[in-house]
């Protein structure tokens, strides 16, 4: 081979680099490398491109996998006369619904966290739970007021004749797919179809793990079977997710904040939370989210449903308070998101706003869905009580606690793991004047 003349200072032509067989040359054997190192190139460039197609297919075949699977599962948006009555409510604005004090969210303590969270965040053992027996459940409470917590926001509340069931949950995942997402950590403590007569299932707001598609389904059928005339009273927008799997609209009661409707001779309220919704990637905000005040003749309770600390809470106490228990929720908070959820010392504070007698806390012990370990919100609620002389119930999941005069004492019942106090890792929720906790004052 001749080499001919070029600018390169080299003396050699780079056309002779698109050679692909050894070739000899005066010019030392540069073509002979450059060669050999283009035929590499060539041929990783290929097992890339290569690779990366059937990466690229992979993922969409698990992301269209998924969206078949949870297509039932992620609902359905309101419209027609539902939408236009959402539309009319004074929480909806510019096409979602708002809260009156915005959401605080830190994005960098949300990725912080995920570096440093607990060990602790799931139990490395069987949690202890009892086993609701349908026989007990069935009957009358004596008092007139008991409450099973059946795990994390699942309750069933005997109140004055009225027997409610809240955020019902089921399923071994709170996931639109049944093969990933937070799992349970036991199973349910009581079988759905071994449930007595429910006059009401009240929904709190359509985020998975207190609305949940199977469980609603299954409900249904179940209400159909008996014959029961049960109401699902849900939050503004709800219903339509409940008519797309099924319930019959003549079963559903959507109600606004501070909306009352009947089920029997009890009054269920509607009352305002601060929170958020949304199913998918799409719909944030799209539906109500909301708390309860069950009214009966002779007993009151209130359901907090997923909420941070707002000013509201004192009116919810002045007009429809004195409770003789509240249902708060304690866990899944963090520092990074303490309007989203309240937090055990807030929690603590929110029972006092609202003029309770008898604290449960709620919303814990079931899954994994934040940074801390998983006794800590019990364990910061007990000593939160302690200081503001609240009394405090702490039913294992699946166990019965009737309220009258004299609370049930308290159980421990859970493990001693290592967790974080108040002054370590506190919760605070934004634009919210500070509470008075000295016992017996106004808070």
């Amino acid at each position: 081979m001749t080499c001919l003349p070029s600018r390169v200072s080299n003396g050699c032509h780079k056309a002779a680099s698109v050679l692909l067989v050894p070739v000899r040359s005066r010019c030392g054997g540069e073509v002979d490398k450059i060669g050999a190192v283009n035929t590499w190139r060539v041929g990783l460039s290929r097992i890339v491109r290569r690779s990366g197609r059937w990466v690229l297919a992979i993922i969409a075949s698990v992301a269209l996998s998924a969206i078949i699977s949870g297509w039932r599962a992620f609902g359905h948006r309101a419209d027609g006369e539902r939408r236009a009555r959402m539309e009319r409510s004074p929480a909806f604005h510019d096409g979602s619904f708002v809260n009156p004090e915005p959401l605080h969210n830190d994005a960098w303590l949300t990725i912080k966290g995920m570096f440093t969270a607990s060990p602790d965040r799931a139990p490395k053992g069987d949690v202890p739970v009892v086993a609701t027996d349908p026989s007990r459940i069935a009957e009358p409470p004596k008092t007139g007021l008991r409450v099973t917590w059946l795990g994390h926001s699942s309750l069933l509340v005997d109140i004055d004749g009225a027997r409610i069931l809240t955020d019902p949950v089921w399923s071994g995942r709170v996931s639109p797919i049944g093969w990933v997402g937070p799992e349970r950590w036991y199973e349910p403590t009581v079988a759905l179809g071994a449930l007595p007569k429910l006059d009401a299932v009240v929904v709190s707001h359509d985020h998975y793990d207190h609305l949940d598609y199977p469980t609603i389904v299954a409900l249904n059928a179940l209400i159909d079977a008996a014959r029961w005339g049960t109401k699902f009273v849900v939050p503004l927008g709800v219903g339509a997710h409940l008519v797309y799997w099924g319930v019959p609209e003549t079963r559903i009661v959507e109600v606004d904040w501070w909306d009352r409707t009947k089920v029997g001779s009890l009054e269920i309220v509607c009352v305002p939370a601060r929170h958020a919704s949304g199913r998918t990637l799409f719909d944030k905000d799209a539906t109500l989210w909301a708390g309860y005040a069950f009214l009966g003749a002779k007993h009151r309770a209130y359901f907090s449903g997923d909420t941070g600390l707002f000013p509201a809470m004192r009116d919810i106490g002045a007009r429809l308070g004195p409770f003789d228990v509240t249902m708060i929720e304690v866990g899944e908070y963090d520092a990074a998101w303490p309007d989203w959820h309240i937090g055990p010392e807030q929690a603590v504070d929110a029972h006092r706003l609202v003029r309770g007698r008898v604290f449960l806390p709620i919303h814990w012990a079931l899954l994994n869905l934040a940074y801390h370990g998983w006794t800590e919100p019990i364990e910061r609620a007990a000593a939160a009580s302690d200081r503001s002389a609240v009394t405090l119930v702490t039913p294992r999941p699946g166990e019965s606690i009737e309220l009258d005069a004299a609370a049930p004492a308290r159980a421990r019942w859970w493990p001693d793991v290592p967790w974080k106090t108040a002054e370590q890792d506190p919760i605070v929720s934004s634009q919210v004047a500070p509470v008075d906790r000295t016992p017996g004052h106004d808070p």
